[in-house]
């Protein structure tokens, strides 16, 4: 098995090859938009197949795979915004909605963005202890606990166009959260703004379109790190037929988390994440997942 590590690095996947790593790109595009925690999955689905861990790098590559869902899901959101914010600076009419709502997400970007770059060395360095099944059960255990909160406690009635810039602030600070592994960026940022009181669906739309930078900044510094690492032609061609399966299996998955919550609520979500950090700290305890 050819070394998971390319300097500080861990490149696990490489040694996957074309076939598993295309498997792992379903599970990835699948867990990483849903509030379910992706991490986990990849921490689970190897290990219960035999296979070596893909790595924190996977992970992280693969949120290049979710921008493109979530582009291609809210087109005509992201076009909205675009158009509307640069005829508005045009304009210089910076009482525009599109333009302040677009300068909100660039704010409420902030926060993640400093966080991530202080603790970029610990999560992505090979066995990182924020990767331990314990931290990430427990890391389930509490999302899903707060998301059942959001539930029985938010009114479930403001929509879109009430949200304001200290909506936008709180939505972004909870992102930070899911840097640690287990807790998931759409799981907290959607589970922030129900406690703000939007509408489920209109809560997961705020949590994808302001997710937005984040993802796009986190999949290009991975890409980034994974060229000065020199990693090999061979590897990145694996990576890319991940993107490419991964970005399928993202779009199917807001899709149906956009369904879910039109139509029902979070809580089969907050039932998943419970069994799933359960199960997780079971597994600690008696090394189902090596």
């Amino acid at each position: 098995m050819a070394d998971a590590c390319t300097g500080s690095i861990d490149t696990g996947f490489v040694a996957l090859g074309y076939s598993k790593v295309a498997v792992l790109g379903v599970v990835q595009g699948i867990t990483e938009l849903l509030p379910i925690s992706s991490t986990a999955h990849m921490r689970i689905v190897p290990a219960l197949l035999g296979w070596q861990d893909p790595g924190s790098a996977f992970s992280a590559a693969m949120q290049l795979a979710a921008l493109a869902a979530v582009v291609s899901y809210f087109w005509s959101d992201v076009r909205g915004l675009a158009s509307g914010s640069l005829s508005a600076l045009a304009r210089r009419d910076f009482q525009d909605w599109h333009l302040r709502f677009v300068i909100w997400i660039g704010l409420a970007t902030i926060p993640i963005g400093i966080a991530g770059l202080a603790l970029s060395k610990v999560l992505n360095t090979c066995n990182s202890p924020l990767r331990s099944l314990e931290v990430i059960g427990a890391a389930c255990l509490f999302m899903a606990l707060m998301l059942a909160l959001a539930e029985l406690l938010a009114k479930h009635k403001r929509t879109f166009e009430n949200i304001t810039l200290l909506d936008a602030m709180i939505v972004g600070l909870a992102q930070v959260g899911a840097l640690i592994p287990g807790i998931s960026r759409s799981g907290s940022s959607l589970t922030a703004a129900l406690f703000l009181g939007l509408k489920r669906d209109e809560a997961a739309r705020f949590s994808f379109l302001l997710g937005l930078p984040a993802i796009t900044l986190a999949g290009l510094k991975e890409l980034f790190e994974l060229y000065h690492a020199h990693i090999t032609l061979e590897a990145w061609a694996v990576l890319g037929v991940g993107l490419v399966v991964a970005s399928i299996s993202a779009f199917v998955a807001i899709w149906t988390l956009m369904h879910v919550l039109e139509r029902f609520s979070s809580w089969p979500f907050v039932a998943y994440r419970a069994a799933l950090g359960v199960l997780l700290l079971l597994g600690s305890q008696w090394h189902w997942f090596g």
